[in-house]
């Protein structure tokens, strides 16, 4: 008899392929309402053990082939029993666990900025990071790890997808702009022509690289470029203009300075494309140790998806407010206005003509060409 596995799923809605019957279902309560999952002929409905939470339903799933199934979400593997054939599950509602002992949990370096809070919502508020390690870091340090091999999915910044092998990009999920994006910020004393010295913020790779783009191709090359810690006041005392991002770009009383320049809003005004920061991407040496049945795409675009309804901004704006000295009205047009959270179509082209101009002007290596993790593919190991 083969070796199986079982996936035990809370009450939901479960979809599986294949010849369909429905066996006799086990006898509930009046008080109990079980669902009425469609079940092919190799899906096999049992009672869940005594001590499993009411209402749970367990399915015998053979282990070797265990890795064709597509689960949606996250399922918890608790017991182990027979069965013959494998089940292609492609929804299960609502999240549940996985957890596989014997494989390794994924390690996801995350951005601790607030834009990146709609995009960890599940991982924060819900059950994903049950299957995952995660730590929070800023994004020259993210890049960092997935070079270094210490994180395996990352918050990858645009520049250094250009210098690190390997990667694969999860589809549909970034940070970007359309618009003004209010956290890139170039801040000076006197006019452009009249810088010769900038500080760039040591936590950026992506905005530094932009940076070097917009003098050499608009404003004038022979700068020079210093990195500094993301301190406006120290940059300005030792260098014309200083480069900051992020939260504390957020925080910069642009008032205060003669002149100040939104770089996504340059970077638009000069090309007409959006303007790419940063996406989620994932090793792909990593996925050989990695559960095959997660999807991994749908994972990351759900958590943005859920931290983006109008509820969770509002939550988000509550936290986050106080943290950075903002009103919870400038944190949410932030979110919903200034950062766009789809790598569509138009923002790969205004990544791919970054990548150009950055290769031309040697702030950045010759990037890869843009390889996107095989959902289909990986579901299908």
């Amino acid at each position: 008899m083969p070796s199986c596995v079982a996936v035990r799923l809370a009450p939901c809605s479960i979809s599986v392929f294949g010849p369909f019957r429905t066996p006799p279902m086990p006898e509930t309560s009046a008080r109990e309402t079980r669902p009425q999952p469609r079940l092919g002929s190799n899906l096999r409905l049992r009672r869940a053990p005594a001590d499993a939470a009411q209402g749970s339903l367990d399915l015998g799933v053979t282990a070797q082939d265990f890795g064709r199934l597509r689960i949606h979400k996250l399922c918890d593997l608790r017991t182990l029993a027979p069965a013959k054939d494998p089940v292609k599950i492609s929804r299960c509602t609502p999240l549940v666990r996985l957890i596989i002992g014997s494989m390794k949990r994924l390690r996801i370096s995350a951005i601790s900025y607030l834009n990146t809070a709609p995009l960890m919502w599940d991982f924060e508020h819900g059950d994903a990071a049950t299957a995952f390690d995660i730590s929070y870091t800023v994004p020259s340090q993210c890049a960092a790890d997935l070079a270094a091999g210490s994180a395996d999915i990352g918050i990858v910044p645009a520049a250094g997808y250009a210098s690190i092998p390997g990667l694969a990009i999860l589809p549909g999920v970034a940070i970007a702009s359309r618009c003004p994006v209010r956290s890139i910020l170039l801040v000076s004393q006197v006019p452009l022509d009249k810088i010769r010295s900038v500080a760039l913020d040591t936590s950026s790779l992506t905005s530094a690289a932009l940076t070097k783009v917009l003098f050499a191709k608009w404003w004038g090359e022979g700068r020079t470029f210093t990195p500094m810690a993301p301190d406006v006041d120290k940059m300005l005392q030792a260098h014309d203009a200083g480069l900051v991002i992020g939260d504390p770009a957020l925080k910069v009383d642009r008032s205060r300075h003669l002149f100040s320049y939104d770089l996504a809003e340059e970077w638009i005004r000069l090309t007409g494309k959006p303007f790419v920061f940063a996406f989620w991407a994932v090793r792909q040496a990593a996925l050989a140790n990695a559960p095959a049945a997660l999807d991994l795409a749908s994972i990351f675009q759900e958590s943005r998806d859920h931290g983006l309804q109008a509820d969770s901004v509002q939550v988000i704006a509550r936290e986050w407010a106080t943290r950075l000295g903002l009103s919870e009205a400038d944190v949410k047009s932030y979110l919903t206005e200034n950062i766009y959270y789809d790598l569509d179509p138009e923002c790969l082209d205004g990544l791919q003509l970054f990548y150009r101009y950055a290769e031309e002007c040697g702030a950045l290596p010759a990037a890869p060409s843009l390889r996107f993790l095989d959902v289909a593919k990986t579901a299908a190991l």
